[in-house]
C-alpha cells in the first residue's frame, strides 16, 4: 500500500516564488563548478565533540526572534536547552510541525541520544541558528559564514552537522 506520496517540490521555481513575493529582485542562482571540499573527520564519531548548526529560524525563549528580510544574525543555543523552550520563525516552511515538535527541524533530542549511546562523544556547549534562505549570498560568505566558522573553532568542536531547511 502505497503511502500518500506528494510529487517533489521544485525548490528553484518555489524559492523564486517566495522571494518575488517579498518584494525582492529576482534572485541570481549560482551554482558550484565542482564538488564543495569537505575536510576529513580526524577522529572516531565517539570521540569527537559535535555542533550543529541549523538554517530553520531556531531560538531560544529570551533571544530576538529573526526577522525574514536578509537577516545575517545567528543564536547560540545552549546544548542543554529545554526543549519546551525553543521556538521557531521562518518564512520559507510551514511551521505548523516544529512548532509542535522542535525536533523536526532542530533534533535536540535525538543528538543527545546520540552523546547518551557513546556514538557522539560529546555535544558542543552551544548550538548555533540562524535564517535559511538569505537572499545574500554576499552577505553569508562575508559575514554569517565565518564568523560562524570562528565560534566553531573557538569551542572546539571536531564534527559540524548542518541542518538545512
Amino acid at each position: 500500500m502505497e503511502r500518500n506520496r506528494k510529487p517533489p517540490i521544485n525548490y528553484i521555481e518555489r524559492i523564486t516564488a517566495t522571494y518575488a513575493a517579498l518584494g525582492y529582485e529576482p534572485y541570481e542562482w549560482h551554482f558550484a563548478d565542482s564538488e564543495p571540499e569537505l575536510a576529513p573527520i580526524r577522529k572516531p564519531l565517539a570521540e569527537s565533540r559535535l555542533g550543529v548548526i541549523a538554517t530553520g529560524g531556531i531560538y531560544k525563549t529570551g533571544q530576538v526572534a529573526f526577522t525574514y528580510k536578509d537577516d545575517v544574525t545567528y543564536r547560540a543555543i545552549s546544548s542543554d536547552v529545554a526543549e519546551e523552550d525553543l521556538r521557531a520563525t521562518h518564512f520559507a516552511y510551514d511551521l505548523t510541525d516544529a512548532r509542535k515538535d522542535i525536533n523536526v527541524v532542530f533534533p535536540v533530542g535525538a543528538l543527545r541520544m546520540l552523546q547518551g549511546k557513546g556514538i557522539v562523544g560529546e555535544l558542543a556547549p552551544y548550538f548555533f541558528t540562524c535564517m535559511g534562505g538569505i537572499y545574500s549570498q554576499r552577505r553569508v560568505i562575508e559575514e554569517l559564514a565565518p564568523v560562524l566558522v570562528q565560534r566553531c573553532l573557538d569551542d572546539e568542536i571536531d564534527v559540524v552537522l548542518l541542518i538545512p531547511v
